[in-house]
């Protein structure tokens, strides 16, 4: 189960930190990335985190200005986004994945969380 914490409103330029925490205690053995979906649109990769290695992947969208990374000891990931724009508005999901290679597509993840709202006014 992975269950996702952290969204909200805030204006364009603020900045907001996503959480997901796993109950697996096998946490450590997934890749875990975090995608997103706007209304009436498709759910868009934004970011992902090899599991051990902890090398990451971002969306051109948002790299320079998001960073994921992770905390096996408390079965966490993290999506810290920094000059959010109203443009990063959506739902955000965190999935965790048992791909051989880091995954970039929502095909190759294994296991959602159930969402949650980050709303950038502006």
């Amino acid at each position: 189960q992975l269950v996702e914490s952290g969204g909200g409103l805030v204006q364009a330029g603020d900045s907001l930190t996503l959480s997901c925490t796993a109950s697996k205690s096998t946490f450590h053995g997934y890749h875990m990335g975090w995608f997103r979906e706007a209304p009436g649109k498709e759910r868009d990769f934004v970011a992902s985190i090899r599991r051990t290695t902890f090398s990451t992947a971002y969306a051109n969208s948002v790299k320079g200005r998001f960073t994921i990374s992770r905390d096996n000891a408390k079965n966490t990931v993290y999506l810290q986004m920094n000059s959010l724009k109203p443009e990063d508005t959506a739902v955000y999901y965190c999935a965790a994945s048992t791909a051989i290679t880091l995954p970039t597509t929502s095909s190759s993840f294994n296991y959602w969380g159930q969402g949650t709202q980050v709303t950038v006014s502006p």
